[in-house]
């Protein structure tokens, strides 16, 4: 049974070269939730799929793979694996602390920051809001994490946008399949994109940092609900929910050496992308 459907409901090939692609492709697969936790498949099926041979299909799963995105199962092939409810609250946690303390320090930095690509960012916003508003899930993931994608750019760290984008494969993946349950998403998911935009541009980074803190905690509790779950031993939960002052100015060079920094944001330019999840049990679901 092919992993994904023919005609519209498969990406379009693209990208620079044939692991890429397939990468690509069946990333959009997980996040869209199309691909069900626990769905097996082989080398074999998914270069038969997309009429390669085994060599790209199989680099483009072990990429997969190595990203936590796929567990690979000794002659198995590979596993889409299940994410959790405590997965999902360590992938979000992770993702607001960072995102954060990003803002903090982009505020601090708002006289010499490059601007130049606020129209991008519009567009995106304005492609990812009519999807949201429209309830389009299969468009909606790839536009949100192009957006966001974009966001993290005027952070200016390369890797910290990266592990963000990472981070956010992960949320869709956990999210995707208890959206696509519901009949009718319209207005559903979170809108105000331009809103974010709208602050960016006027270069109120302390009121988009409590946007996006906003879109943060609207997030957590949609998917609270739609999972029965609690939000209550969320530890960012104060952060979210709190009104928070301009960020603190820079410490003075007299007043000594800072203390080490335990934050997300100082660690995740010097430490390497994490490999995989923490396994998962073993489900086998029907497609």
């Amino acid at each position: 049974m092919p992993v994904v459907t023919s005609g519209a409901g498969r990406l379009p090939i693209q990208r620079n070269s044939l692991r890429e692609q397939i990468a690509g492709a069946l990333r959009e697969e997980l996040m869209a939730g199309r691909l069900a936790a626990g769905r097996n498949f082989t080398v074999k099926e998914i270069a038969e799929l997309y009429g390669v041979s085994a060599t790209p299909a199989r680099e483009a799963l072990v990429d997969l793979a190595a990203q936590g995105l796929l567990r690979a199962e000794h002659h198995r092939g590979f596993t889409v694996p299940e994410l959790t409810w405590a997965d999902f609250v360590e992938i979000f946690e992770a993702r607001t602390m960072l995102t954060d303390a990003a803002f903090r320090r982009l505020g601090r930095r708002v006289s010499d920051h490059d601007w130049s690509r606020l129209g991008s960012l519009r567009r995106r916003a304005e492609a990812a809001a009519r999807a949201a508003r429209a309830g389009q899930l299969d468009v909606m993931v790839g536009c949100d994490r192009r957006f966001w994608h974009e966001v993290a750019g005027f952070l200016e760290n390369r890797r910290i946008a990266d592990y963000l984008d990472w981070l956010r494969v992960q949320s869709w993946m956990f999210a995707a399949p208890y959206l696509r349950a519901r009949t009718d998403l319209a207005g559903v998911c979170w809108d105000r994109h331009l809103d974010l935009v709208e602050l960016i541009c006027a270069k109120d980074l302390a009121g988009a940092r409590r946007m996006v803190n906003a879109y943060n905690l609207f997030t957590v509790e949609l998917l609270a609900e739609l999972t029965g779950e609690s939000t209550e031993s969320l530890a960012v939960l104060p952060l979210l929910t709190e009104d928070p002052a301009e960020p603190p100015a820079d410490p003075s060079p007299t007043a000594g050496p800072p203390a080490p920094a335990d934050g997300p944001e100082e660690d995740a330019g010097r430490v390497p992308l994490p490999r995989s999840l923490r396994p998962a049990p073993h489900r086998t679901l029907g497609r």
